[in-house]
């Protein structure tokens, strides 16, 4: 397919075409498969097809943490860069990274602890923050579910944690999935992920949420 000339619509529907007839049967409903697909479309790799993990009717919920107007925080700003604020806009929600505070570098280095880490305690003091969108740190998803546990102001309505790497990643992410922690989630099995990754699943739930259903 010679993309020259092409308007960016016609090239995403044209990857989304590509993406649809590669993928073959995926087990995927309808809604999920739009989120899975834009991951797909993000990372070019056809793994996340088997690799996602989506908690149950956490679609239905992931919507209505959207359409509710709460906050979204970020574990870094490379995912807040790619999160679509047109998207987003009818909703009221803001989006938020709380890693490169002043407040937060003077807590790090105070407590001995990593930024991500110093981010995510601020982020969860807000109760308005309710959508946490991890696709970097693994200490950050680590620190978000210990806090969870000790008690904070507001649950989370919604974790999309794709975290990447070789230390903590994947360790993260299970124990996210295990379910003990009973809040809707959106995650993936292994070391793979990324900011991008985390945004583009933020960015497939606002059309849905934006969408006739």
């Amino acid at each position: 397919m010679d993309s020259l000339g092409m308007k960016p619509e016609e090239i995403e529907a044209g990857s989304f075409r590509i993406i649809d007839a590669e993928a073959g049967d995926h087990g995927w409903s309808d809604e999920e498969w739009q989120v899975v697909r834009r991951v797909i479309h993000t990372s070019a790799d056809f793994e996340y097809t088997q690799s996602m993990i989506l908690s149950d009717d956490v679609i239905e919920r992931g919507i209505a943490a959207l359409t509710s107007g709460c906050g979204i925080v970020t574990d870094t700003n490379m995912a807040l860069s790619g999160i679509s604020n047109v998207r987003l806009a009818p909703f009221g929600c803001t989006v938020t990274c709380h890693v490169a505070d002043q407040d937060v570098a003077e807590l790090a280095k105070n407590e001995g602890i990593t930024r991500s880490i110093a981010a995510m305690r601020k982020a969860v003091a807000d109760p308005h923050n309710r959508i946490f969108v991890i696709g970097n740190a693994p200490t950050a998803l680590f620190e978000l579910l210990r806090l969870m546990e000790s008690g904070i102001p507001a649950r989370p309505a919604l974790i999309i944690a794709l975290p990447v790497g070789f230390v903590g990643a994947e360790e993260s992410k299970n124990a996210l999935a295990s379910g003990s922690h009973s809040v809707p989630f959106i995650t993936n099995i292994g070391r793979k992920g990324g900011s991008n990754v985390a945004a583009a699943v933020v960015n497939a739930l606002a059309i849905l949420a934006g969408s006739p259903r």
